[in-house]
């Protein structure tokens, strides 16, 4: 049953690519942004125009998937490729089907063909050679001289701390106590899996919610200012407001344990949501942090319609790893301190 079922996925997934590559040619480029709301544009050699909300927002509302094969960063052997073939794209999908289903029997808890898989085929979500797509060579611009210096205190730190590293919770990365994942955002990406999310509208607000880490980001669109610069979170203070059918939000106040790719609390993200069809949404976000990297730099990537809902994402519920890796490092204090006395 097991060969049977990784058989099927494999074979799906290469009928789903050759899907996904036709439909592909048609993600090459978002649409440009409209400058007034209602606009019509071109999908798909059709008229389509932006549906609103009752209170005439630009509706994003429904669920949408972002699972992508595409690189986060371009290949370097790519180099100024900013775009695959549907020829070359077919090819890469197929390496990436066959790298996903292959992997070793014996490793059961990230076996991806098994428990990774979703109820639809991953393929690129474009022709885009990576989601980076500025600078020109589609990578992360280098770091700051001070960042490198940054980056290297910590790891030397990390390293001294190592044989502590599981004394206690609050040792342990944010992502792995649930608190907030990498790539929930700002700025959002797509992950491996339950890469779904929502986003609902209500007069004056957009909530965008994610179904890793079970995230609802709250964004008020009533023009009122950031929070004070001493007030600081996790996900940073958004703000939003429409340019045309363009969601324009950006988020300031992050703090230095968001730490977005090596970030620092001066970190500012400006997103652009955009609905390009009946079935897709385009995004966008730009990231400045001059205390981290040279230039600032953007991402951008299609999300498609799914009729999939959002299911709680239960992170620890019934972890009991964790549990015992605290419950041997107290006997092991205890076990200190009765040979010290």
């Amino acid at each position: 049953m097991m060969m049977r079922a990784l058989r099927a996925v494999t074979i799906g997934g290469v009928i789903a690519s050759a899907v996904l590559v036709v439909s592909a040619e048609e993600k090459r480029a978002p649409a440009a942004t409209d400058a007034g709301s209602g606009v019509s544009r071109t999908n798909g050699g059709k008229t389509w125009t932006a549906p609103r909300t009752p209170d005439g927002q630009p509706d994003l509302q429904g669920y949408w998937n972002s699972e992508t094969y595409t690189p986060f960063e371009r290949p370097v052997e790519l180099k100024e490729k900013a775009f695959y073939t549907a020829e070359e794209a077919a090819a890469v999908e197929q390496r990436r089907l066959q790298q996903f289903t292959s992997q070793a029997a014996d490793d059961i808890h990230y076996d991806n063909a098994i428990w990774q898989a979703e109820r639809r085929a991953k393929g690129l979500s474009s022709l885009r050679t990576s989601i980076v797509i500025d600078p020109p060579d589609g990578r992360i611009p280098p770091l700051t001289p001070a960042a490198q210096k940054r980056q290297a205190d910590q790891a030397a730190a990390r390293r001294a701390n190592a044989p502590h590293a599981f004394d206690s919770v609050q040792n342990r990365p944010l992502a792995e106590r649930c608190i907030i994942w990498p790539h929930q955002g700002p700025p959002m990406q797509p992950v491996g899996y339950n890469s779904n999310l929502s986003f609902v509208q209500g007069p004056g607000y957009v909530v965008a919610i994610q179904e890793m880490i079970h995230d609802a980001r709250v964004i008020p669109l009533d023009n009122r200012p950031h929070l004070a610069s001493s007030i600081r979170e996790y996900e940073g203070d958004s703000r939003g407001h429409w340019d045309g059918d363009t969601l324009v939000i950006e988020t300031t106040n992050f703090t230095d344990r968001t730490q977005f790719r090596g970030s620092t609390a001066a970190l500012k993200v400006t997103e652009r949501i955009t609905r390009t069809g009946p079935d897709t949404i385009v995004y966008q976000a730009t990231m400045e942090d001059p205390a981290t990297w040279e230039r600032p730099w953007t991402i951008e990537y299609p999300m498609s319609r799914t009729d999939d809902p959002i299911f709680e994402y239960a992170c620890h519920e019934g972890n009991y790893g964790m549990q015992n890796i605290l419950r041997a490092q107290r006997a092991a204090e205890k076990a200190a301190e009765g040979g010290a006395k």
